[in-house]
């Protein structure tokens, strides 16, 4: 059982946004803790850390993409 839970975490990790593994390294936060803050304020305050959260992750993916693309021509 513990195997796949690993596995399930393993997975997540991988193909989720990556925002709280983003912030955590930022800031010198476990991962794990920023999470729990996002899932308790989301229930807190009815769920508005999600767009907090959602902002952040389109973010993160917008610099993705513009830093693959490095000149005028890649367009």
């Amino acid at each position: 059982m513990a195997g796949l839970i690993d596995r399930l975490q393993h997975f997540f990790e991988k193909h989720a946004f990556g925002v709280c593994t983003a912030l955590g390294e930022k800031i010198g936060l476990a991962t794990s803790s920023i999470r729990l803050f996002f899932i308790y304020a989301s229930f807190l305050t009815f769920g508005s850390p999600i767009i907090i959260y959602l902002s952040l992750a389109f973010v993160m993916n917008m610099r993705s993409h513009l830093r693959k693309r490095s000149t005028i021509w890649d367009f």
